[in-house]
């Protein structure tokens, strides 16, 4: 079956769209393969099989070669849908994922797990095994995953605010090890000047997103998108009207959660209340 080809000209299968990405980003920086390699430490035949789609390489390749370019977590998104599934949700939250890495802010809601820019490997590791996939894939997807925490590190990372229900921290890991850390890891991040981390309680009640686990990217010029999603599907929105409604929407909840020093001394009480003895 031919390859299928969006209006952009760019592929649309994902193990395809990876391999030609690494050919166009390379190509606008005028290196031959031999010089890639030898800048990045590689055997310079390995970009060329990647590029010709014979293999997607490893994930410590691919993020030597997005701090390379300057594309934080955009090829290891697309080297993660490489080697899962071609679903049309896969497309979507490629495109998604495109947009993400251009913006200038994010903004995010939370119904029961944890967004993949928080997560630790050992939280990542268990949602995902627990979403049926199994390895070498697993290993692989909660690597990718890591990789993509880069975007909020550093002096060019955007603002990122995210709004945790209560029920994402009500849902611990069989691992209490691994939840410990979880929520140390999250204790830790809302101390960061561009991250901000809030608590939605229980007791606020029912309220607009509290089946939406919802996504906000503000893109350079004002122009805002959103994504939404459950564990099967996810819809990209960006017509103007229906990313108001949600905004409205959010903006509400926000009023409802704690503050950003409230919310972190709830994690801190939960932290308190993990059993140190993981077979108690």
């Amino acid at each position: 079956m031919p390859t299928r080809r969006a209006v952009t000209g760019r592929s649309r299968e994902p193990r395809a769209r990876f391999a030609e990405e690494l050919r166009l980003l390379r190509t606008a920086r005028g290196h031959s393969l031999r010089q890639l390699g030898e800048r990045l430490g590689w055997d310079w035949s390995l970009f060329g099989k990647m590029e010709k789609g014979e293999t997607v390489g490893g994930p410590e390749v691919v993020q030597a070669l997005d701090t390379h370019y300057g594309t934080p977590g955009l090829l290891l998104a697309l080297w993660e849908l490489a080697v899962s599934d071609q679903t049309q949700f896969k497309e979507r939250y490629r495109r998604y994922m495109a947009l993400e890495a251009e913006a200038t802010s994010l903004w995010h809601f939370a119904v029961s797990v944890l967004p993949g820019l928080l997560q630790t490997p050992g939280y990542a590791r268990e949602v995902l095994a627990a979403g049926g996939i199994k390895e070498p894939e697993l290993t692989q997807q909660v690597e990718a995953r890591m990789g993509r925490r880069e975007l909020l590190e550093g002096a060019g990372a955007p603002p990122f605010r995210t709004i945790l229900s209560e029920a994402a921290l009500r849902t611990p890991l069989r691992d209490f090890g691994q939840w410990r850390g979880q929520l140390e890891y999250l204790a830790e991040l809302g101390e960061r000047d561009e991250v901000t981390v809030q608590v939605l309680p229980f007791r606020v009640g029912p309220h607009g997103l509290d089946s939406t686990d919802v996504w906000f990217l503000r893109l350079a010029g004002g122009r805002t998108i959103a994504y939404t999603e459950n564990a099967y599907r996810g819809e990209l929105i960006e017509a103007d009207g229906p990313v108001e409604r949600l905004q409205r929407a959010y903006d509400a909840v926000r009023d409802l959660a704690l503050t950003p020093g409230e919310s972190r001394k709830f994690i801190l009480r939960m932290l308190e209340e993990v059993p140190c003895d993981p077979s108690t």
